[in-house]
């Protein structure tokens, strides 16, 4: 039944659709051999007649989803007929900002396929054309926990950086899409102490704030398990948002996820998790004055942290993270007309989450309001985008990243993010004067990042793409490596490479790239010297397991040329030697799922894939690598 049904539908025999769905109405819900649903064929053949009575008469659900993720309105739109487009989604209240699992709405689809007709239909209902759209998320890749504030016309937003140096990134922002890293709240390898914690310790969740001229930054100092002490708060402040910042002073308060509030009188706090709790610091925020009490345990009350303070209107806003930072993450809000309460909680909690769990955007939480020059509010929140793994798992290997949508108030003054419709894929540009475009920056840790601290002279830059790397005593495999220089990964299909002038290595010494996690879970790539000769492979380390795969070079090379491309979760490994007797070939890795948060149980996995370079001596004597041409897309 449900083939013949498919080719009425297909020829738009509405007569025969009716006959066949009042002999067997449930052959409605079928599919066709590409996972397709009968409901969908019908929208994409453009007949409104047909749809309508599909629509209206027949049992189909409005709100499934095609194996991409796509909605009937996508569907609509691939008809290139204006009338089912607004059919679906004045009707039928399908978005046309809705993205499928490539983030691709129906808005964009129709502009791609050049129906003109349904792309301005939908301007007009979105209230924007396409290109004073944005799209979440805003900071793609290894950007979790984003704070914000506002300081005149500019925007510096910071993110946690665990174990990479320097620490804590900040951002530069005019327009709250585009951000350029301007500097690091740490950047004195003396001053981090990196360098014996493992993955996933070191900076979590810092805050910024701006207090009578100077930037102050605060965060946790996550360190190993020790029980004398887990956590330490740092603050660090500076004249000028990109820094130097002043030395780490600590706050020995335990707890995570620290932010500074300044009241109106002057005085100055902190808050911490559990729920939020409060403490008072001195002026100029080196020392905690005050024992920390409890506000407000939180909406949910699972695992709330991440507490913020905002007064606006007489009243002291507090907006929690809670649900922990997998799918059930969300952000809450309470209010109270005294700083130590009673905190009020909203009715319409939370105000951020995301409720369909096969939405491509989840893990929605941990967020900041900032207002606007003129009066108009946003908030900044990590999420993460999805990649199904081989076995159907939900996996987040970019990372936690940085998304943005707006915030409107009730008429009983309460704020409430994209009119709780959670996060959205397409979104109006907020109308900000201001260049909005990229900042081409000279400073070099706006896109690379160490593992720990780098010993001295380390490495050295000669141009952008043009880099000296001297081996590390270490193995990536080893806590207190320093091996690395990386970048974040900031799509699933991308392809990276680099030329390497190759070394005078000695047995057991290696270099080339490297895809990596943390020391737990990462891939080699490149250069291996053993006792027989010089090899070129990838080396797999995946928990306390190391898996090769080598080819030995038959030949002398001065140059050899390292390329990686990846689509989803399979990558492709190609050499090239620069020789005269030329020598190439590829290793094929058909998932790399160990290199995200949930691909391994081991240690505290809370950051995302890198892809970069590294130098490894092997417990011999160290020898420099010369790497050029480095590109990443």
């Amino acid at each position: 039944m449900s083939l013949e049904l498919e080719k009425a539908i297909k020829s738009a025999d509405l007569e025969h659709v009716k006959l066949l769905l009042s002999l067997d109405p449930a052959c409605i819900d079928d599919v066709d051999s590409e996972g397709v649903a009968m409901s969908f064929l019908a929208a994409r053949t453009g007949d409104l007649a047909l749809l309508r009575y599909i629509v209206e008469y027949s049992r189909a659900s409005m709100n499934i989803r095609d194996p991409k993720y796509r909605s009937m309105l996508h569907y609509g739109v691939m008809s290139g007929s204006v009338d089912v487009s607004k059919y679906l989604t004045e009707k039928v209240g399908l978005s046309p900002v809705d993205g499928d699992s490539d983030l691709v709405t129906p808005y964009e689809l129709s502009e791609s396929l050049g129906f003109k007709d349904i792309e301005k239909y939908f301007e007009q209902v979105v209230g924007a054309p396409l290109e004073k759209m944005y799209k979440n998320p805003v900071r793609r890749g290894f950007f979790p926990d984003p704070s914000i504030v506002r300081v005149g016309e500019d925007y510096y937003m910071v993110n946690s950086s665990f174990v990479y140096f320097p620490c804590i990134p900040i951002s530069h922002s005019k327009d709250l899409i585009h951000w350029q890293v301007i500097g690091h709240a740490i950047t004195n390898p003396d001053w981090s102490k990196l360098g014996d914690l493992e993955g996933g310790r070191g900076y979590w969740a810092p805050d910024i704030s701006y207090y009578r001229g100077r930037f102050y930054i605060t965060a946790t100092y996550r360190l190993n398990e020790n029980p004398e002490m887990l956590r330490r708060q740092i603050i660090v402040s500076s004249e000028r948002a990109e820094g130097p910042y002043s030395e780490p002073v600590y706050i020995d308060e335990d707890g995570i996820d620290p932010s500074l509030f300044a009241d109106d009188d002057g005085r100055r706090y902190m808050l911490l998790n559990r729920g939020a709790r409060i403490l008072e610091l001195n002026e100029d925020a080196t020392r905690q004055i005050s024992e920390a009490e409890l506000l407000y345990y939180g909406d949910q009350k699972r695992a709330p942290e991440g507490p913020h303070l905002l007064k606006k209107d007489g009243y002291y806003y507090l907006f929690e993270a809670e649900g922990g930072t997998g799918p059930g993450h969300r952000i809450s809000v309470a209010r109270s007309r005294t700083l130590k309460g009673n905190y009020e909680p909203c009715p319409y909690n939370p105000i951020m989450i995301q409720r369909d769990h096969e939405a491509p955007i989840w893990r929605c939480g941990h967020g900041k309001p900032v207002s606007t020059p003129d009066g108009r509010w946003y908030m900044v929140y990590l999420c993460a985008r999805k990649l199904i793994g081989k076995n159907g798992e939900k996996l987040s290997i970019l990372g936690r990243e940085t998304a943005i949508d707006p915030i409107t108030w009730t008429v009983d003054g309460w704020p409430v993010v994209n009119n709780l419709k959670g996060p959205s894929c397409l979104q109006v540009k907020p109308v900000i004067s201001g260049d909005t475009d990229d900042v081409d920056s000279d400073y070099m840790f706006a896109d690379w990042m160490c593992v720990r601290e780098p010993q001295e002279n380390m490495f050295r830059m000669s141009g952008k793409d043009h880099i000296f790397m001297r081996s590390g005593s270490r193995d990536l495999c080893e806590i207190g490596s320093v091996s690395a220089l990386l970048r974040r990964q900031t799509a699933f299909d991308f392809s990276a490479g680099v030329t390497l002038q190759v070394p005078a290595l000695r047995t057991g010494q290696n270099a080339g790239m490297v895809c990596y996690y943390d020391e737990n879970s990462y891939v080699k790539f490149g250069l291996f010297m053993e006792n027989d000769g010089l090899y070129v492979g990838v080396l797999e380390h995946v928990g306390r397991e190391n898996r090769a795969d080598r080819t030995r070079l038959s030949s002398q090379c001065t140059k050899l040329r390292l390329d990686i491309k990846t689509v989803g979760n399979a990558r492709t490994f190609a050499y090239e030697t620069c020789s005269d007797a030329k020598e190439s070939g590829e290793f094929v890795l058909d998932s790399v799922e160990y290199l995200c948060d949930e691909g391994l149980r081991m240690g505290k996995r809370f950051t995302g894939a890198m892809v970069g370079i590294y130098a490894y001596s092997g417990g011999g004597e160290a020898f420099t690598c010369e790497f050029t041409d480095f590109i990443i897309a």
